[in-house]
């Protein structure tokens, strides 16, 4: 009896380290659309047509290979690695300890800048007098949200993408039946040189890595072998086709140099096609698009923390489970409040290049996990993970030049601490 109930005590104890699963496939597309429309359309538009001029387009569709082939090997390891904390797991189990963290460390840093971008975006659209205060508002409330448990997340995600998907949808109609809009904007010109259509792909890149977020919520997923394979590409299929209309409408209304100069593209679009009454609607969608993406972009940052701190990488207590809600609720404290310091002091086009860089290294460490692959392991075709690589790594270092310093900096400054504890024998 006594054997029977210390077995029971431990089963207990180990269960209660766990995360539940409540998530199903059209949860996790759910949860994937609201951290990817959100990012793209009302952030990431302008700075890449800045970038890229008349090849905006061109910078989209490269964006788009390389977020599939990444999306491809992440589902693949996610479907055999069904545990919270995505490629830094992926990375731990098939390239090593060290690769592992690196792309966890810099998931969690390139992220929480996204994090911090997305509540300043919501911040300007909301009260532009007022966007750091509105931005650490958003940050509060949605942590507070996330504390309760992802099955209240997933629900107000699903409320969250039903309206903005209707607010970009008026828009596009409104831009395509103006008849201000000219098919000469779409027409590749000689101001789309190859440097700037790659910089303004790897910024477009921070728009669709939002299906992250299904890989890290692996261990909150049912029936995660089945799920997370169709949930990722659904989510990133989705987000293509609406990133493509409305960028072709936002175009062929603004012309590239017009968008490259606006901060609010759709809304400007609207005013521009004589619909100047949907603008105040459509800065309402960008607003809510911008807290969906928060929402889940504090979901996942706050997952991959978990991980690292189960196994020490970060402090353990940032492992603990919250008994009621089924949360890491620590992690999601501690993620909610970097965050808003962040979003006090920052700019979002600075944070966008910042985490484009860190994600990219996730991303080509998780190609390089899913090359490792058998094919009775599932592994995809090889091509896959080897456009994936070279893509990230291309794009990353196409960045800015700030990005790329600044990024390079940070993720030294991980692997130095990671060396360091090795020296030290705690790690």
């Amino acid at each position: 009896m006594f054997e029977e109930r210390a077995v029971g005590a431990s089963a207990a104890s180990a269960e209660a380290g766990r995360l539940k699963r409540h998530l199903g496939v059209f949860d996790a597309v759910l949860i994937g659309l609201g951290s990817m429309i959100g990012a793209g359309i009302f952030a990431a538009l302008s700075p890449a047509a800045d970038a890229a001029g008349s090849g905006l387009l061109i910078g989209l569709a490269l964006a788009a290979v390389v977020a599939y082939c990444n999306a491809t090997s992440s589902a693949r390891l996610a479907a055999r690695y069904p545990q919270s904390g995505g490629t830094y797991v992926y990375g731990r189990e098939r390239l090593g300890d060290f690769w592992g963290y690196l792309a966890g460390w810099g998931f969690v840093v390139g992220k929480t800048a996204s994090c911090a971008a997305m509540a300043l975006t919501a911040g300007s659209y909301i009260w532009p007098a007022q966007a750091h205060a509105v931005a650490v508002a958003a940050v509060v409330a949605l942590t507070a949200v996330n504390y309760v448990g992802v099955q209240k997340s997933a629900w107000l995600t699903r409320g969250i993408i039903a309206v903005v998907l209707a607010v970009l949808a008026a828009a596009v109609t409104a831009c395509l039946s103006g008849g201000t809009g000219d098919t000469a904007h779409l027409r590749i010109g000689a101001d789309a040189g190859f440097g700037g259509v790659l910089q303004a792909a790897g910024l477009l890149f921070f728009a669709f890595a939002g299906y992250a977020r299904i890989a890290t919520l692996g261990e909150e997923v049912r029936d995660p072998k089945r799920t997370i394979p169709r949930a990722i590409p659904t989510a990133l299929g989705i987000t293509l086709v609406v990133y493509a209309v409305v960028a072709v409408a936002v175009l062929a209304v603004l012309g590239p140099d017009r968008l490259a100069h606006t901060a609010d593209p759709v809304a400007e679009a609207v005013r521009a096609a004589g619909a100047a009454g949907l603008a105040p609607v459509v800065r309402v969608g960008a607003a809510l698009a911008a807290l969906g993406s928060l929402l889940a972009l504090i979901l996942g940052v706050s997952r991959t923390t978990l991980a690292m701190a189960r196994d020490r990488h970060l402090p353990h207590a940032l492992a603990a489970v919250h008994p009621r809600f089924g949360v890491p609720h620590r992690a999601e404290l501690t993620v909610g409040a970097v965050v808003a310091v962040l979003a006090a002091t920052t700019d979002v086009r600075g944070a966008i290049g910042f985490s484009s860089f860190g994600v990219l290294a996730y991303y080509a460490v998780a190609n390089a996990a899913a090359w490792t692959l058998t094919p009775a392991e599932g592994r995809p075709a090889r091509i896959v993970p080897i456009l994936g690589a070279a893509g990230c790594l291309v794009l990353a270092f196409a960045l800015p030049s700030a990005s790329v310093l600044w990024g390079a900096a940070v993720l030294a400054v991980g692997a130095a601490g990671y060396g360091l504890r090795r020296a030290t024998g705690r790690a």
